[in-house]
């Protein structure tokens, strides 16, 4: 199913889209697993060892939003990591190998759209029922920030390999993230790659790069116009990106400092796949039902979001080049977004993670 285009049939629907978009109170020290140290022969290319351990989840600082809180302890066994989202040279290797197609590039399945609309959503108008993708697209003049489909656009022709139109390309833009990819894609090449996608917990630990009770994947100051962190946005949200950071639009890899663990763009850039459904409510639950840590979570059995009753909806985390402290905030580590897993936009990506002993 094609729940890009529910953008188009119907404002509930549209929630799914907006998100272009630690100081914890519990006083616990983050405690490192037993996990032995991986030896250096073993290491697989492109990716490192996250040692796994014991951290708190989740954030109840001020500009954490509600489904962040609240802040719980959580425990993870120790997994290997990309060091960077997957690129469009390595997904381009994923396609040459199999002849992939992603959701992307195919007809839209209007019986399937409708299956998730609200009962009295409309039908899309038949030229939009083909093959392309959300893009964003600036504004002209001043616009309420919370209209966002005001820069949010459905784009025939828009797909991993034509990221803002059927006239543009990928040359010269091997380092740069695929967009455009759906979670069923990113599962696919996961699995083409004997990889998986990573959990919500995994991937926020991980991002965490072993520091306790930062609000931020590199510590406690915000980024700022003399010190780029991250690809995120700096200016006048949706009007201008004055790329204070370097970058106005997605950054190739490494553009940053990597953290802690040696991973690149945890924070800003594209938003990242997990593995998990999204409940909107689950770390609310984690906290009524457990006084002990959770051990490996994997997620809810299925999907849960009041603004979202009809759509199905996976893990999103990281944030993207179009988050700012203006906007959202949601480049910090706890931050989380539920999207259709059929959905690719031009801010979204992923990387796997591998169990590989």
């Amino acid at each position: 199913m094609r729940s890009n285009v529910k953008l188009l049939i119907g404002s509930a629907l549209a929630l799914a889209l907006a998100s272009a978009t630690i100081a914890v109170s519990l006083p616990l020290i983050a405690k490192r697993s037993t996990s032995p140290a991986r030896p250096i022969e073993n290491v697989p290319p492109g990716m490192r060892w996250i040692p796994g351990g014991e951290f708190i989840m989740g954030s109840d600082i001020d500009e954490a939003w509600p489904e962040e809180k609240p802040a719980h302890r959580v425990i993870v066994s120790g997994f290997w990591m990309d060091e960077t989202e997957v690129t469009n040279a390595q997904f381009q290797k994923f396609v040459d190998a199999t002849g992939y197609v992603t959701t992307a590039e195919k007809p839209v399945d209007i019986k399937a759209i409708m299956a998730q609309a609200p009962p009295d959503a409309k039908p899309p108008d038949k030229e939009t029922l083909v093959p392309g993708s959300l893009v964003f697209e600036a504004p002209v003049g001043l616009v309420d920030p919370r209209d966002f489909q005001r820069w949010w656009k459905w784009t025939p022709g828009a797909n991993w390999r034509h990221p803002t139109g059927p006239n543009t390309d990928i040359k010269g833009k091997d380092d740069f993230p695929v967009v455009h990819v759906s979670w069923d894609d990113s599962v696919a090449f996961a699995k083409w790659a004997v990889k998986r996608l990573p959990t919500e917990a995994e991937w926020e630990f991980a991002a965490r790069g072993g520091l306790v009770g930062k609000p931020y994947v590199w510590g406690d100051e915000p980024p700022s116009k003399t010190s780029a962190r991250a690809n995120i946005w700096q200016g006048d949200f949706p009007l201008k990106d004055l790329a204070g950071d370097g970058h106005a639009g997605i950054a190739p890899v490494r553009s940053y400092a990597p953290n802690g663990f040696g991973l690149y763009d945890m924070a800003g850039n594209v938003w990242e796949w997990c593995a998990d459904w999204y409940r909107a409510d689950l770390y609310r639950s984690r906290s009524r039902s457990a006084r002990d840590p959770v051990i490996n979570p994997s997620g809810p059995d299925k999907s849960a979001d009041p603004s979202q009753p009809f759509v199905p909806l996976r893990v999103q985390k990281g944030g993207s080049f179009l988050c700012s402290d203006a906007f959202c905030s949601r480049y910090r580590p706890s931050a989380r977004n539920g999207c259709s897993p059929d959905t690719g936009m031009s801010h979204v990506g992923f990387r796997c993670v591998s169990d590989k002993k």
